[in-house]
């Protein structure tokens, strides 16, 4: 029998930003975890300590200065082929911390979540695409008429299940969750929570949740790394961070 491999695997990723000809800012420096298929880890820091610019290299964003990114067992790290930057495309997606600022504002929500489906051409005709995005809305907790609407017609709540939406009708193997919920006020957080737990159920989907809110992260990961200024200082399940954390600054 094989071993099983994680889905992703990132070993000593170091992501510098060059500011001037003597400054550098070395944001990610030499940090290395694995996340399994249906697992939720989690990645928690304060402001500047690296963590979001870790999500963004992992999905190419930024192209990562050094170290090896391995996702469903493709190093993704270096030069992407057409044929690698799709499948990374399809099977990994992001939910960001502001929803408002990454939905187009002058499309409908039916042509954002369908955005993904569009440009992959994974629809057969218009009947199918629409179909698709009614029951990933249903899945979110909204109805089919939503998806007639603009996205300044609704709450941050429900623009973050808009942004959740459009992130799983690719059907991905896993989600990167950047600060999902910082921005939502707490008794939403918990739905929107819930319903990432109710999904990664159903679909044995893997999340990169990163957060600031140790309680968040408690209540949802199975596995946490907590970073510092570029650094992770320790990983473990959550119970050995919570209960034996090793490093004074956890």
């Amino acid at each position: 029998m094989e071993e099983k491999k994680p889905l992703l695997e990132v070993e000593n990723l170091k992501q510098y930003f060059k500011v001037s000809k003597k400054f550098i800012v070395r944001a990610v420096n030499g940090v290395s975890f694995n996340i399994n298929q249906g697992e939720t880890y989690g990645l928690v820091g304060e402001s500047g300590s690296g963590k979001s610019t870790i999500g963004r290299s992992i999905i190419r964003l930024y192209d990562p200065t050094g170290g090896k990114i391995t996702f469903d067992r493709v190093d993704i790290s270096g030069r992407l082929s057409k044929k690698e930057e799709k499948h990374l495309r399809i099977n990994m997606q992001m939910i960001f911390q502001d929803p408002m600022a990454c939905l187009n504002p002058r499309k409908k929500v039916l042509e954002i979540i369908a955005q993904g489906l569009d440009i992959h051409g994974l629809c057969k005709d218009k009947k199918e695409r629409e179909e698709k995005v009614y029951k990933i809305l249903e899945k979110v907790g909204l109805s089919r008429e939503h998806a007639d609407r603009y996205p300044h017609q609704f709450s941050g709540g429900q623009r973050q299940r808009i942004g959740i939406a459009r992130a799983l009708i690719m059907n991905p193997k896993l989600i990167i969750a950047d600060e999902a919920i910082s921005a939502l006020d707490v008794s939403i957080q918990a739905q929107v929570i819930n319903l990432m737990k109710d999904i990664q159920e159903e679909t044995n989907i893997a999340f990169l949740f990163i957060a600031h809110d140790l309680s968040m992260v408690k209540y949802i990961s199975d596995r946490i790394g907590v970073l510092h200024l570029g650094n992770l200082l320790e990983t473990g399940t959550t119970e050995e961070i919570f209960s034996r954390p090793i490093h004074p600054y956890t």
